[in-house]
């Protein structure tokens, strides 16, 4: 390495040493030859020389000789200029190479591997022995090795889905520079600080204080994460995070999924300058909502830009029962009230008025509640059986004392109840008002806060047994029961031992209330995990949920690793080695376990406690300067060669053959080096022309053109396979741009919200289709669609771009369609979705065609829509696996698709000869004459 310059073969350097042996063999020259008059009589005489004397050259022939000769060994050397951008100094001494590959550096992990490979290609380069630590990994030992033989770790470090441990691995580094104190630091850093930070940075400061540490940093884009969603009321809210020091604006979108992983629902966000936090609002209905279990940042592909969300964030319907009397005058005091601003931040509530209690619960258990509330409601007459069975199905009965309960006698009850309650001044009494005292550490509210200022004057006092301790939740501080619970069958009955209002305690004015309802809530689930007494109500010991999907470091799903171990389902907490993001458990009982905490800040890391050099993310393009000494060194010899042919009269000679001839060879072999190559024309349209090809529209959203690209091809290889057809590789086509004549059939997948192409580039689309081609309009929202149906967000992208386009009466294919038998007989056209309708223009059908096996018509038709995703049911990999699984899991739905799509491409090259069908029983029967 000799600064920028790089030589790959610079032992050709040596053969510089011959320089003075050529200049010595270049002086010397034959001599010229010798003009003779041709006067007979001295013919003989000066023929024979008197002696042979060498010449010398001009000695700016030989110099240029000489250059000559030194570009060519140059040019063997193989010279490279500016092959890694290397920061702080560049001596023999070793490496040590400290890789963040924590969540922060996912979304740029290509441009960071690149730097890395390039600081090892220089290392290796330069015969320096390197050490590398991958900072979000378990601890390894540091050792130094060739930096060939780190060539393949390199290839295989991949980002992982939780921050970097830098404090882990201080002490490793801090050994390491004792026995190797010479040793020169690069950290490939991802600019996030971490709590483990100083005693890490304290390991590099020696080594700093001497000038050895190079810290790679990317300050023009800070990592972006999600944390905290909540299911408020109004929507969804998500924040957005990203470092604080950025001092520019900065705009994206935050995207929602099922668990199926299609898009229900987009929202954008905006930084202000220098803000560190923002917030995503996706407005949904609440039963959409409550499908969303991943929401991710677009185009920021990491595990800190995905939230995942599972059952106890859904935001479920509670019904209030009151069995107090209704005071009008004093609304706000009343159990309704408190209990309804308690849950309206995370429940959907629904209260009974004017009615009994009775009456009011079977209305609930109709509307298949999961959870009630009852205050203070004693007698339940005919519905208490009715509950029961709903409680052993899996619903969650939460009840508060009052007087009319503690003077019932009912079975829905945790515990055995004394006679007469506990009041202050009472028979059984204390001498000042309870505090709260503790929660179990097995019950829902382990981890909660103990407030200071809630008190208790009266209380329903649980008779003492045996597994009074294990069914208690909550205790005052002597030890008695607040919060008490039991599970029965597959649901739970939970019971506050004081009132839904103030009358009895100020619990419901704390915001420990709030969050006791919010756990209590959380327990109900469409099925308890399995094992496991509907989650956390059980009173054994915490319940564990295994893994069940994964996030890698760019946040897709994979297979969870073999270190991943299970959770505990109440307490999941943030991502880590042993418990990384993603789902845990059963698909009806999923927990979720994410990168960040829901308070989590993204702090820019502090770099001024290590004297560094700092460098960016960049690696400056090698240029190759062997081409260009090549090009040289042929001037020099075509020069060097004109200069000797007019040095021996050349010019003469010329002369004589004609001046304008030579000119014209020369003339031509100079042209002929200096012409530029011929430009290729655009080959596509050609291609197209002469090969039949599938094409679809590019959309400029990576993931939809992607499924369409491997969905074309998917379908290219089966009509191959299946038919006498064999198309071209498909093509991805911009109607403002490309030719669409060659194309028989295009695939036109909606991206909702994108706004329609300009006036010109529709009448161009439909001049297209009046001319004979196809498209095929495809939603890809049929699992959106609705039975009333309202129309979904990429249905209103479609009515947009088609009111553009002049488009003829449209109706569900019929039975008898052209497009049901072109070469295969379908009588549904599915996709990834089979529940959507597929529409084709519509054909008068005239009276003779009743008895047809197959309506006729004039043409094709210009357009196809659907919303059964096809694409997504065509798309293959490089191996030709299916890329997605389809709505119902079973194989022969994507089979049913792929001939979908081989009949939608015959009827777009055939039209509808089939329809000749009709003459099939007359033919028959002529036959059999």
């Amino acid at each position: 390495m000799l600064g920028s310059l790089a030589l790959a073969s610079p032992w050709m350097l040596a053969a510089l040493a011959l320089l003075p042996a050529i200049w010595l063999l270049l002086r010397l020259v034959p001599p010229r030859p010798q003009r003779i008059d041709f006067p007979p009589l001295r013919l003989l005489y000066g023929l024979l020389p008197r002696g042979r004397v060498a010449a010398r050259s001009p000695w700016w022939l030989t110099a240029l000789r000489l250059i000559l000769a030194a570009l060519v060994i140059a040019m063997l050397a193989v010279p490279t200029l500016r092959p890694f951008n290397q920061a702080g100094p560049t001596r023999a001494a070793p490496l040590l190479f400290l890789v963040d590959n924590g969540w922060g550096s996912a979304a740029t992990w290509a441009k960071r591997q690149e730097v890395i490979q390039a600081a090892l290609a220089a290392a290796e380069q330069d015969r320096r022995p390197v050490a590398m630590a991958a900072l979000a990994e378990p601890l390894t030992d540091l050792s130094l090795s060739p930096a060939a033989s780190l060539g393949p770790r390199l290839a295989a470090l991949a980002p992982q889905p939780w921050q970097a441990n830098r404090g882990a691995y201080a002490p490793a580094i801090a050994s390491f520079l004792r026995t190797a104190p010479e040793t020169e630091i690069v950290w490939f850093s991802d600019g996030l600080a971490d709590d483990g930070d100083n005693a890490y940075l304290a390991a590099l400061s020696e080594a700093g204080k001497q000038g050895r540490v190079t810290i790679y940093r990317d300050d023009a884009r800070s990592s972006l994460a999600l944390a905290g969603a909540s299911n408020a009321p109004s929507g969804i809210s998500v924040r957005v995070l990203r470092m604080s020091k950025l001092d520019r604006t900065l705009s994206g979108t935050v995207r929602a999924l099922d668990l199926k992983n299609l898009p229900v629902g987009q929202a954008d966000f905006s930084f202000a300058r220098g803000a560190g936090e923002t917030t995503a609002q996706l407005d949904l209905p609440v039963d959409i909502r409550n499908d969303v279990a991943r929401l991710e940042i677009v185009g920021d592909a990491s595990a800190g830009a995905v939230q995942l969300l599972d059952r106890t964030w859904r935001r479920r319907m509670v019904g209030i029962v009151s069995g107090q009397d209704k005071d009008v005058s004093q609304p706000l005091l009343s159990a309704n009230y408190y209990l309804t601003r308690a849950l309206d931040p995370y429940a959907d509530v629904r209260t009974a008025e004017g009615t009994s209690p009775a009456e009011a619960i079977g209305r609930f258990l109709d509307d298949k509640l999961p959870v009630l509330m009852l205050a203070d409601v004693g007698n339940l007459g005919d519905a208490e059986a009715k509950l029961s069975a709903w409680i052993e199905n899996g619903g969650v009965l939460v009840r508060f004392a009052g007087s009319r309960l503690a003077a019932a006698e009912n079975t829905l009850l945790p515990v055995k109840l004394r006679q007469g309650g506990r009041t202050l001044g009472g028979t059984l009494s204390w001498e000042k008002p309870q505090k709260l005292g503790s929660f179990d550490a097995n019950s829902p509210f382990a981890g909660l806060a103990l407030p200071d200022d809630v008190s208790v004057k009266r209380q329903l006092l649980a008779e003492p047994d045996i597994d009074l301790p294990g069914r208690t939740w909550a205790a005052l501080a002597d030890g008695t029961p607040l919060v008490t619970a039991e599970k029965r069958g597959n649901g739970v009955i939970v019971l506050f031992h004081v009132t839904a209002d103030t009358t009895w305690s100020n619990l419901v004015l704390s915001g420990t209330f709030v969050e006791m309802l919010r756990k209590v809530v959380g327990l109900a689930r469409s099925a308890p995990v399995a094992g496991a007494p509907a989650t956390q109500a059980s009173t054994a010991a915490p319940v564990y949920a295994a893994p069940s999907r994964t996030l890698d470091g760019q946040g897709a799903f994979q297979v969870p690793p073999a270190t991943a171990q299970p959770v505990r389902v109440d307490q999941p907490g943030v991502g880590r080695p042993d418990h990384p993001p993603g789902f845990y458990g059963p698909p009806d009982g999923l927990v979720a376990v994410n990168a960040l905490a829901a308070n989590a800040v993204l702090k820019p890391l502090d770099y001024t406690a290590v004297n560094a050099s700092l460098a960016d993310y960049t690696v400056a393009k090698p240029i190759a300067l062997g081409p260009v000494l090549l090009l040289v060194a042929l001037a020099l010899l075509l020069a060097d060669a004109l200069i000797v042919f007019f040095m021996a009269g050349g010019w003469t000679r010329l002369a004589r053959t004609g001046v304008g001839s030579a000119a014209l060879v020369v003339l031509a072999l100079s042209l002929a080096l200096l012409a530029p190559p011929g430009a290729q024309a655009q080959n596509r349209p050609f291609d197209a022309a002469l090969k039949t090809r599938l094409a679809y529209v590019v959309t400029g959203d990576k993931e939809t053109d992607d499924t369409s690209l491997a969905g074309l091809k998917g379908l290219t290889a089966y009509i191959a396979e299946r038919t006498a057809l064999e198309p071209g590789p498909p093509d991805g086509i911009d109607p403002a741009k490309d030719e669409l004549a060659f194309y028989p059939l295009i695939y036109w997948p909606i991206v909702s919200g994108k706004e329609p192409p300009a006036a010109a580039v529709m009448a161009r689309i439909d001049a297209f289709m009046k001319s004979g081609g196809t498209i095929i309009f495809d939603t890809r929202d049929a699992v959106q669609q609705d039975a009333g149906g309202a129309a979904t967000p990429a249905g209103e992208t479609l009515k947009r771009l088609l009111s553009g386009l002049d488009i003829p009466e449209l109706e569900p294919i019929p039975a008898k369609h052209v497009l049901t038998k072109t070469f295969y007989l379908l009588d549904k056209f599915v996709g990834r979705y089979d529940n959507g309708e597929t529409w084709v223009q519509a054909t008068a059908p005239t009276s003779e065609d009743s008895d047809k096996p197959v309506l006729g018509g004039d043409g094709v038709s210009p357009l196809i829509i659907t919303s059964n995703d096809l694409a997504g049911a065509w798309a293959v990999d490089a191996q030709m696996n299916p890329l997605f699984p389809v709505s119902t899991g079973l194989e022969r739905q994507r089979e049913l698709a792929y001939r979908a799509g081989v009949n939608m491409v015959m009827y777009a090259l055939t039209g509808n000869y089939k329809a000749d069908q009709v003459h099939v029983q007359d033919l028959l029967e002529r036959l059999g004459r």
